[in-house]
């Protein structure tokens, strides 16, 4: 299954939905997206992984390579409602104490 990724504009959040495989084919398509977003200025995001079914080592460092970015321009990727593989990969690599992860969509938006 390809990846497929759904943006939608919240009041200060931009939100991706991301649907699918996370992998080494794919994963710059994600870091290209969220870098597009921070390009307009938006420093806000909320990756909702509850689609996701696979993240790969490329993934993470995609999405730690736009934490940085956003925490520079004083914004944050926050991740909402992480599918149980995806929970189980951020755990496994650490990367559960750096990012914020949040239940749903709502909250992880919400907290910004």
């Amino acid at each position: 299954m390809v990846m497929e990724i759904n943006t939608s504009e919240m009041k200060r959040v931009q939100l991706f939905e991301v649907i699918g495989r996370i992998d080494s084919t794919n994963a710059a398509e994600l870091g290209s997206a969220l870098d597009r977003s921070v390009d307009e200025g938006r420093n806000n995001l909320v990756l909702d992984l509850g689609g996701v079914e696979y993240m790969s080592s490329a993934g993470l460092r995609e999405m730690v390579r736009i934490l940085k970015r956003v925490k520079r321009g004083g914004g944050d990727l926050r991740i909402a409602n992480p599918s149980d593989r995806v929970k189980e990969v951020l755990e496994l690599a650490g990367l559960d104490s750096i990012f914020e992860i949040y239940p749903t969509q709502v909250e992880a938006v919400g907290s910004f």
